[in-house]
């Protein structure tokens, strides 16, 4: 987690179910967190979109539909996705946590691996790809970092929010740019496409870097890098590490080549290939491999003025100029692109391949400047509805400020959220934009209905048809109101009450029948009177510890719920005996 400053999404908790526990990684789209699911009491991934993508919202709109194809993809080597959601701004996807490590932080520790542990590692992640492709999705973002290493040594693919149904794909005639440029095909550069053989070419080049440590292409910039993908060959990995097998610098030239109609048509065909040349390994090839000196791949001479090194060395990534660890960017970007993007040709003159590499790098000029010059400005993002604190959150998270203005009434807003933003969501502004806020003062007042005298579920459905909500329930002994059924309303009934406040109803508990042991008759009779209750006496001979005209039995007995107009049952003892008893009467 990067300790650098404090994430004010941990801690809070999301669909009033997902709690964010810790930030695990950040990544150019989303954020990932670890959290708990407190209904299925369970830990969970939390993936939150950035703030600047959360705010487009077409963007969002196929995000959803990605997560919702992705959520029907069940396969072991694919991190399950079981929820998604909105709250408060923050739109992300719930996954299932593995706890592990990603294979990135394999490479790091290791720089390369053995050609049989590679392929190892390589069917897993084919066999996940082909599931999706045979249901008609593509990943797009295939890299180190999108695949996970679990403790008890399952692979498993993640980060399919990104992608989209193939049909959807190909009906699309301008979109987005998205991926890590390191493992972005041709097509991919030039027109946004992606399909099965787009993925198949980014684990090409992950198997590239597998067996060597290296990136293939490295040059200055990201663009410089866009630019090799689109006009180079991949080279072999025995450039690279020498003495390994023809048959993988063939595997890894297959999956990369630049024309698409040349590759495997999916991740099932790479898959089975790699297993085919995984069996004709000899079994100490990895040894054999790790004692071999690698020759790092370099920039080509059209990159060459722009050129930094991007390898990922067998002692782990290079110092920076302070001395700490340095990696490849591995975030995903997201760049528009235009349909018409010329295409590499093969057999024209050197002139117009010279033109259509100028056009190729114009293009992605064009993008990274749009790229930089949008950071200067922001959407203002939909604020209605949020608290007033939440409001501020948001909007600082884009780099505009927040000022509270008046409050109006609204009937659709509950009070003290906010009504409306000046100015207003999806208007594009500059950074530091002052937004005024109009909060909320609620709904009309409503007067409360007479809801006395009616059972407590009857009289919570009058409320809410009168527009008002039923609050906490006080219970209270009654002698007058039957048990269950509603003394008063606080307010009153016809009292007039904000519907954004809650009614507190006064529900009778009825009342209990009183201990009459020891009372006289005349005693007994005016007590239960005034509770209503309707007496049968009975009398019984006193015994020689008994006094005459005592109540000595009832029925029911003492503390048990009576309503008005119940019949009771009385037993007391003669009163004949009173006529020699001063105590009797």
């Amino acid at each position: 987690m990067d300790r650098a400053e404090a994430d004010p999404l941990v801690g809070q908790v999301l669909d009033g179910r997902y709690v964010v526990r810790s930030r695990v990684a950040r990544g150019g789209m989303a954020t990932v967190y670890a959290g708990h699911d407190t209904k299925l009491d369970r830990t969970v991934a939390l993936k939150v979109m950035h703030a600047g993508l959360a705010d487009d919202e077409d963007f969002v709109r196929r995000f959803v539909d990605e997560a919702r194809h992705a959520a029907a993809l069940s396969h072991p080597n694919v991190v399950a996705m079981y929820d998604q959601g909105t709250d408060q701004g923050h739109v992300f996807l719930v996954m299932e946590y593995v706890a592990g490590r990603t294979l990135r932080d394999l490479l790091t520790e290791r720089g390369r691996l053995g050609p049989r542990a590679a392929l190892r590692v390589m069917r897993p992640i084919l066999a996940a790809l082909g599931a999706a492709h045979r249901v008609g999705l593509v990943h797009r973002d295939v890299k180190p970092e999108n695949v996970l290493l679990a403790e008890d040594g399952q692979v498993k693919v993640t980060d399919f929010g990104l992608a989209r149904a193939e049909t959807a794909s190909r009906q699309t005639k301008t979109g987005m740019l998205i991926g890590t440029v390191a493992y972005l095909a041709p097509e991919q550069v030039l027109t946004g496409d992606a399909d099965a053989r787009t993925d198949v070419y980014a684990a090409g080049i992950m198997l590239f870097e597998l067996l060597t440590g290296y990136q293939p292409y490295q040059a200055g910039t990201p663009l410089a890098v866009a630019y090799r993908h689109v006009n180079e060959t991949v080279p072999s990995p025995s450039s690279v590490i020498p003495g390994l097998p023809p048959r993988l610098d063939a595997l890894v030239a297959g999956a990369t080549d630049r024309d698409p109609a040349r590759r495997p048509p999916d991740a099932d065909r790479f898959h089975a290939e790699a297993g085919e040349v995984l069996q004709t390994l000899p079994p100490d090839i990895d040894a054999e491999s790790a004692a071999m000196a690698p020759v790092p791949p370099g920039p080509s001479q059209a990159a060459e003025s722009a050129t930094q090194n991007l390898r990922v060395p067998p002692d782990g990534p290079p110092p920076g100029p302070d001395g700490t660890a340095r990696t490849p960017n591995p975030h995903t970007m997201v760049i528009p692109v235009h349909e018409e993007a010329p295409r590499p040709r093969r057999r024209r003159s050197r002139t117009y391949g010279l033109f259509a590499a100028c056009a190729v790098v114009a293009l992605l000029l064009g993008g990274f400047a749009w790229f930089q010059t949008a950071g200067r400005t922001a959407r203002v993002p939909q604020l209605v509805g949020l608290s007033e604190a939440d409001a501020r959150l948001r909007a600082g998270k884009l780099g505009l400020k927040v000022r509270a203005g008046s409050s109006r009434q609204d009937p659709n807003v509950p009070k003290d959220k906010v009504a409306q933003v000046e100015p207003g969501a999806g208007t594009q502004v500059r950074t530091g934009t002052l937004l005024t806020l109009v909060l909320s003062s609620g709904k009309p007042p409503v007067a409360v209905p007479d809801v006395r005298d009616q059972p407590l579920d009857q009289a919570r459905q009058q409320l809410r048809q009168a527009g008002l909500q039923p609050g906490r329930q006080l219970r209270q002994d009654s002698t007058t109101v039957p048990s269950g059924e509603v003394i008063t309303t606080r307010p009153a009934a016809g009292k007039k009450q904000n519907p954004d406040e809650p009614i507190t109803i006064v529900v009778s508990r009825g009342m209990t029948m009183p201990n009459l042991s020891g009372l006289t008759s005349g005693q007994a009779a005016k007590k239960l009177a005034a509770l209503g209750l309707n007496v049968q006496w009975q009398q019984q001979e006193p015994d020689d510890d008994q006094r005459p005209n005592t109540v000595v039995g009832q029925n029911p007995p003492a503390g048990q719920p009576v309503n008005r107009g119940d019949d009771v049952q009385v037993t007391f003892t003669d009163q004949s005996q009173c006529q020699w008893d001063p105590f009797c009467s």
